[in-house]
């Protein structure tokens, strides 16, 4: 696992409560900007590649919230967490779920971000038999970026009754990654939410978009949830 040295931003207690000021001040802004309340919009700190004393000082600063993007690290990581006593983050998953770790991801996070196959999808609601559903979000590419997963919008229009009716899970919008100096996919995510919304007479009340690079962005367009990892954390370091 990437390592975070003690001198770095995000192990460090004092310069990730500056770190977070300035972040949540910069959602302020642009909320305020758009018309919106900055309470419309949640911040999602994202510790992907960095050790478990990022995630430790993430909680000191009351980030409650974590994104990882590998169900094995983040499983490594709670272990520590729940080993040292420390209170059990809301883990999200934002990367791409294999099928082989659907069941593990569905005993150990609190919303899957990246739903995109029906497969997947089925998978999740499977292991959660007996239990509350497991909130989702599908995700949607509109970058038109070769590599990039996702539902594309005509898929999602086909599969959104099949996802919403699957037990186990609970869809509850979508989310996006915008391609770097565009940010066209913002606001076409949330038009495609709003028509899947009225189309299927379904609640989708999140948008996830908008990253440390692009959140004023995603929040003018009208994004409900920012994925921020980088200016809370600083660069993530190689193993």
């Amino acid at each position: 696992m990437p390592a975070c040295g003690p001198g770095a931003p995000g192990a460090d207690p004092a310069r990730l409560a500056e770190r977070l000021a300035a972040v949540r001040a910069a959602i302020a802004r642009a909320a305020e900007g758009a018309g919106r309340s900055p309470d419309e919009v949640e911040l999602l700190a994202v510790t992907k590649g960095h050790d478990v004393a990022v995630a430790r000082a993430a909680l000191g600063v009351g980030l409650t919230a974590l994104g990882e993007n590998y169900v094995q690290e983040c499983r490594d990581k709670a272990r520590a967490l729940a080993e040292e006593g420390a209170p059990a983050p809301r883990w999200h998953l934002l990367g791409h779920c294999q099928r082989n770790k659907a069941r593990l991801a569905a005993a150990l996070v609190a919303e899957v971000e990246t739903v995109d196959s029906v497969e997947i999808a089925r998978r999740l609601g499977a292991a959660r038999a007996g239990e509350p559903p497991l909130p989702v979000l599908c995700e949607v590419e509109l970058t038109g970026r070769p590599g990039r997963t996702g539902f594309t919008p005509a898929a999602l229009r086909r599969e959104l009754p099949l996802l919403t009716a699957l037990p186990g899970i609970a869809v509850r919008g979508l989310m996006t990654v915008a391609a770097p100096g565009d940010h066209a996919a913002f606001a076409a995510c949330r038009r495609l939410r709003d028509q899947l919304a009225d189309a299927h007479g379904v609640p989708l009340p999140v948008l996830s978009m908008g990253m440390s690079d692009d959140l004023a962005e995603a929040v003018a367009a009208g994004s409900t949830r920012v994925r921020i990892g980088r200016a809370l954390f600083g660069e993530r370091r190689p193993a």
